[in-house]
């Protein structure tokens, strides 16, 4: 049973003569529910233990309040306190990147002989730039494509930066800090927890704070390598 959940979505994007369509997708703010399930959800047990709470996999009121608030602070509509598919999905994942620490390319999946590279681990959806071996920043937490609209893996290279892009296509949605590196899919930055889902139309989303810093970090030409898979798709 997953979450009961309603979702206002925009996709955010970018059309023009320059670079191809990127998609990606942001979520506007749902109606806030207005109250507290009493319900208990098929990952009470797992829920209660990541926030904290007493694990007794009964929902209570103060079960419930937590609930709620780590619902509304990554984007889970409604934020009525339900212990679902989709709030544990968000934990789990959480917990995962947590586990990975400050060394995200411990398995070598992303090249280490091409000098500055932006690395983008879909599995973990987490992203760092490297320097053959040396870690240079990250890894931080992004929001890659969702089911059907995937960020495509493979070697890349960045191959157009605009830091004001705005687009076209979906009545002008920013997209501060775009750097385009496969058929319009680009790092940038959305006002957005990483953890909302379901995901981007293909883009890497990600915190101002990480798109500025990729944007001192990287330039044209630089490479960009995604591999694994999101959840989900």
């Amino acid at each position: 049973m997953g979450d009961i959940r309603r979702r206002a979505v925009v996709a955010l994007g970018v059309a023009g003569m320059v670079a191809p369509l990127t998609l990606a997708l942001t979520a506007a703010p749902a109606q806030a529910a207005s109250y507290c399930t009493t319900a208990t959800g098929p990952h009470q047990k797992q829920v209660e233990k990541f926030l904290g709470r007493p694990v007794d996999g009964r929902q209570s009121a103060a079960d419930c309040k937590a609930i709620r608030a780590f619902q509304a602070k990554n984007g889970i509509t409604p934020t009525i306190g339900y212990a679902g598919n989709v709030t544990w999905g968000v934990m789990d994942l959480i917990t995962k990147q947590r586990a990975v620490g400050k060394n995200p390319n411990k398995s070598g999946a992303c090249p280490v002989n091409k000098g500055r590279i932006a690395c983008v681990d879909l599995t973990h959806q987490l992203s760092w730039i490297q320097d053959g071996k040396k870690l240079v920043y990250g890894p931080v937490p992004v929001r890659t494509g969702r089911k059907g609209y995937v960020t495509r893996t493979g070697l890349k290279k960045i191959y157009w930066r605009d830091i004001d892009h705005v687009s076209s296509l979906y009545n002008g949605v920013p997209m501060p800090y775009s750097q385009f590196f496969d058929g319009g899919q680009a790092f940038h930055s959305v006002g957005l927890s990483m953890w909302n889902p379901p995901g981007s139309h293909g883009c890497v989303n990600m915190t101002g704070k990480d798109a500025k810093k990729y944007w001192s970090l990287l330039h044209n030409g630089d490479d960009v390598f995604v591999y694994g898979r999101k959840p989900g798709t």
